[in-house]
């Protein structure tokens, strides 16, 4: 490793899923523009998460990461926008309320635009074309014209994040998240959900309202003015080196460089290479920062990516989120667990239930069975917690529209239920009912594993 970092270092670097741009030229000229144009976040921002998250590594706050597998430029909209935090809004009360932690809200969204593939190229009819790789890198229509990698699609995917942070930014600030009015956070759909898990959450709702009643007799009338707005954090997969070091800045505090494109970007399970340009690339930002970790780690390389990633053991610096799959973590965790504890590397750990889930059915389809995801988020609290460990946070793919792309949950969904609602163009995503239901074992596990 050369000791030296710039935000161009990685290209010294075996750089994995990137785009093959036909016209170098071309995008070089999107990178300058986009080297010219405002940063999306702040340091103040980034830093205020990092410490938020290292309460969260003390087991003081727990870390609720949500959204999209991959944003698409159509999606950024008024509703589907308000819709994700909605939701995200209702899962951090259920969990809170169980577990009388701080929530740290973190969005997979304003940025979520790109995607690691199997492959280059995809064939349809023996016809073969480059694979999507997300919205803004190329379409998803199968023809020449819309595979083609199209570097101004990066500066397109920095004006939709722009425009998706200023909307979020006015919600949060603006009274939306006000606990006293938790009813704004329904969606379209919610009052025709008539099933217990809505029941339940309507339930916890009215118990809120009479807790915030009671507390503010005793104050006399005041209220609180925490209880009014809440911190809202983005992320994404940082994929595209050449978008991430054009959103990287100086601190004016002179600290050293952020990547401003977003608050907390992570390395993806196929580029989380000890020698690839990713681990280049992140080594050198001030983010709070995570990686995917999947069952081909290894634990003694899981240890060297903590060590070189988090050299200081920075709090709140780094965050391993661990995707084994249900028949797999009781085999493959434990001992990663305990070669990084063995290690003293202070890290946060997160469990992301879905992507080790994913399956195909007879038909070809992707989806995710529900009872899976539950399974692999059981485990992961009890596997934790037998290591000395503690889980602090999950990390989901999920949406606030009333979709069928995930089997099972209190629907109890078939494969033959996919075809009514299935919209997602990459990874399937859990419904509004079936997030809403892993809210609820989060705070049962919580509370499980609450220390007195």
């Amino acid at each position: 490793m050369n000791d030296t970092w710039t935000p161009a270092s990685w290209k010294q670097f075996p750089a994995a899923q990137q785009p093959n741009y036909a016209d170098q030229a071309e995008l070089q000229r999107a990178v300058e523009q986009l080297e010219k144009l405002p940063p999306l976040v702040t340091s103040w921002e980034i830093d205020h998460l990092k410490d938020q998250l290292a309460a969260a590594q003390l087991g003081k706050a727990w870390m609720l990461q949500g959204g999209d597998c991959a944003e698409s430029f159509q999606q950024c909209q008024t509703e589907q926008i308000a819709s994700k935090l909605k939701l995200l809004l209702q899962m951090s009360l259920v969990i809170v309320f169980a577990s009388r932690k701080q929530i740290v809200r973190v969005g997979r969204i304003a940025g979520q635009y790109a995607k690691p593939r199997s492959s280059d190229t995809e064939v349809v009819g023996g016809v073969k074309l480059p694979c999507y790789r997300g919205d803004i890198v190329n379409g998803f229509e199968f023809n020449p014209e819309s595979r083609r990698p199209d570097p101004l699609r990066l500066v397109r995917g920095y004006e939709r994040s722009a425009a998706t942070l200023n909307f979020i930014r006015a919600l949060s600030e603006g009274g939306f998240a006000d606990l006293h009015h938790p009813e704004n956070w329904n969606l379209l759909f919610v009052n025709e959900v008539k099933g217990e898990v809505a029941k339940r959450y309507r339930e916890l709702v009215s118990s809120l309202g009479s807790a915030l009643r009671f507390m503010e007799t005793i104050l006399g009338g005041a209220t609180v003015n925490e209880l009014k707005r809440v911190d809202f954090f983005t992320s994404h997969e940082a994929l595209l080196l050449p978008y991430e070091s054009a959103l990287t800045r100086a601190s004016i505090r002179g600290v050293g460089y952020y990547n401003m494109g977003t608050h907390m970007p992570w390395i993806g399970e196929r580029t989380r290479s000890l020698q690839g340009a990713h681990v280049e690339y992140f080594r050198g930002i001030k983010n709070p920062i995570g990686v995917k970790i999947g069952p081909s780690a290894q634990p003694d390389e899981v240890v060297d990516l903590a060590k070189h990633l988090n050299p200081d053991n920075e709090p709140g610096r780094l965050t391993l989120i661990h995707r084994m799959g249900r028949n797999q973590i009781e085999s493959k965790l434990p001992p990663i667990i305990e070669a990084v504890r063995k290690a003293q590397c202070g890290v946060l750990w997160v469990c992301d239930p879905m992507h080790g889930n994913t399956i195909a059915t007879q038909h070809g389809r992707k989806t995710r069975r529900f009872d899976d995801v539950v399974d692999e988020l059981r485990l992961s609290f009890g596997i934790h917690h037998a290591c000395g460990s503690s889980l602090g946070g999950a990390h989901l793919e999920l949406t606030g529209d009333n979709v069928t792309e995930c089997t099972g949950g209190s629907r109890k969904l078939t494969e033959s239920d996919l075809d009514v609602a299935y919209e997602t163009q990459v990874d399937p995503r859990l419904n509004y009912e079936q997030a809403l239901e892993i809210a609820f074992e989060i705070a049962g596990k919580l509370q499980e594993f609450r220390v007195p």
